[in-house]
């Protein structure tokens, strides 16, 4: 098995590099469980959907605040103690919502789980600083394929345990997840060298020069937002269509709809390789190209099983490649600063996701699912606008 050497003198193997997308993947599904049990969570709490959709909200917008306080840590920090901390303080975090017995109680254990749960926003930036630069985008590529997985499986998952158990089973379980492989991790990982010396003020205040200094940060950051966006109108209102006329379907059925995204999960890793191949930037175009006709499938055949197969697979290789392809462009910008990158980066990105979880929900509540298509639409139409914006300013 080859291994490749990076800077702080570790190996780093294909074996490693398949543990870090499999705990990337992993953990990230935290924040995906409540959107296959939201109809459940709804009825149990006696609540409408558009209140229970906030679930969704403060969960990401929990992973935002996170992003923004703790991946800057990894440029400081000796990252496996850090890894190991959040995996243990987001399995007490779900732990929270799986006992919640009121609103503000579940909301509150909601946004700590997303504030938690942001593992795999060190890992990234990690994965990419041991990589050879020749590489990198194929690195960057199967690790996002493992996050992309988690987050479709998530949904089969808990739609297939909130049927058979309750859904306060699958928060319990995903606890116990996270310890676990909080202790294979402190196992397996090699300990690491901080890659500045700064405090964490100083870190914090690096962030907002950096965001400020380099305008293809901005232009990938807000992409990255309004696709991701897009991206959470959709799952977050996919439950309450399929449960309605004129699908009819329970939670278990509507979860099994993850599964069909994994074919967007697969396309993640050869754009990652088109990556250290053909400009970045045309790449970011094609996917938003991608995703916008997923969004026509959905609203002329979104009542039909085949056009949400379709368009479910189109959105989802839309998203995560463009999501791929400007990660691989900003980790160039600032070596150094790579965990501070992937922080203005993913912050954006996941504010992106509250904003498209929230109005999606009160699309859904509106307009029913035309709105819904029309809302998800419009939000990858602005990427489009922006990535234009920026090669006109900017000369490409």
């Amino acid at each position: 098995m080859s291994n490749k050497q990076y800077s702080n003198g570790i190996s780093l193997s294909k074996s490693l590099i398949l543990l870090l997308s499999v705990a990337g993947g992993v953990s990230v599904a935290n924040i995906y469980y409540n959107q296959a049990l939201l109809a459940d969570i709804a009825k149990s709490f006696h609540e409408t959907s558009q209140t229970i959709g906030l679930l969704s909200t403060f969960t990401q917008l929990g992973y935002a605040l996170g992003l923004f306080f703790f991946v800057p840590l990894g440029d400081i920090k000796e990252k496996k103690k850090l890894i190991v901390s959040l995996l243990l303080a987001v399995a007490f975090s779900l732990l929270g919502v799986a006992t919640a017995q009121s609103l503000i109680w579940i909301f509150a254990a909601s946004l700590a789980v997303g504030l938690t749960t942001v593992v795999p926003q060190i890992i990234i930036p990690l994965a990419a600083e041991l990589s050879k630069p020749t590489e990198r985008g194929r690195v960057v590529g199967t690790i996002v394929s493992g996050l992309l997985f988690g987050i479709l499986l998530a949904r089969t998952v808990a739609g297939y345990v909130g049927e058979t158990f309750g859904w306060r089973y699958m928060f319990g379980f995903a606890a116990i997840l996270m310890s676990l492989l909080a202790f294979v991790l402190n196992w397996k990982l090699p300990k690491t060298k901080p890659t500045v010396k700064l405090s964490y003020k100083e870190v914090l205040l690096s962030i907002i020069k950096i965001s400020r200094k380099y305008p293809t940060l901005k232009e990938a950051s807000i992409i990255a937002a309004m696709m991701f966006g897009a991206f959470s109108v959709f799952w977050t209102t996919l439950t309450f269509l399929l449960e309605g006329h004129p699908y009819e379907m329970n939670s278990s059925q509507a979860g099994l709809f993850g599964l069909i995204g994994v074919a967007g999960a697969l396309g993640a890793p050869l754009i990652g390789r088109f990556n250290d191949r053909v400009n970045p930037k045309t790449l970011v175009l094609a996917c938003i190209s991608i995703g916008l006709i997923s969004y026509v499938c959905f609203y002329f055949l979104g009542m039909s099983v085949a056009g949400l197969i379709v368009g479910i697979i189109l959105l989802d290789l839309g998203v995560q490649g463009a999501q791929v392809s400007n990660q691989t462009r900003i980790y160039s910008l600032v070596p150094e600063a790579r965990s501070r990158l992937n922080t203005v980066f993913m912050v954006t990105y996941f504010l992106g996701g509250s904003l498209g979880s929230s109005i999606g929900s009160y699309a859904w509540n509106m307009w029913k699912w035309q709105g819904v298509c029309l809302t998800g639409g419009t939000m990858i139409a602005l990427s489009f606008i922006v990535w234009g914006v920026h090669r006109r300013k900017y000369n490409g």
